[in-house]
């Protein structure tokens, strides 16, 4: 049974899944915005958790100072129907945030699942 989270507790999970990144990963991740949205966009699947929007580190050929961030995009409903508890979200929160931070760094679905990230 899907469980409830007022959007900000939500938000602070998401946060804490930022925060548990170690320092020397995270100081490589650069104008990436990570927003939290209720649902994935009408062309995506209903029960997408999370998605990379933009151009993996490992493909890029430099930097624009115009550039456009990156965006991770973390799905609340479908975290929330996915999970029986709190902890359980938890857990879903900080695999989804570890999977879509790795594709900005290139990593694919294959590795991450490899990994337990997928």
């Amino acid at each position: 049974m899907p469980i409830e989270m007022d959007p900000d507790r939500f938000d602070a999970l998401v946060d804490q899944a930022l925060d548990g990144i170690p320092d020397e990963i995270a100081a490589f991740v650069e104008n990436v915005a990570v927003l939290v949205e209720q649902e994935p966009p009408e062309d995506e699947p209903d029960d997408l958790l999370g998605l990379y929007d933009g151009v993996a580190l490992t493909e890029r050929w430099g930097s624009s100072p115009m550039e456009l961030p990156d965006r991770i995009l973390i799905f609340r409903g479908p975290l929330l129907d996915l999970c029986d508890s709190a902890e359980e979200l938890v857990e879903e929160v900080r695999i989804t945030v570890v999977h879509e931070v790795a594709h900005h760094f290139g990593i694919d679905d294959d590795r991450l699942h490899e990994l337990g990230y997928a």
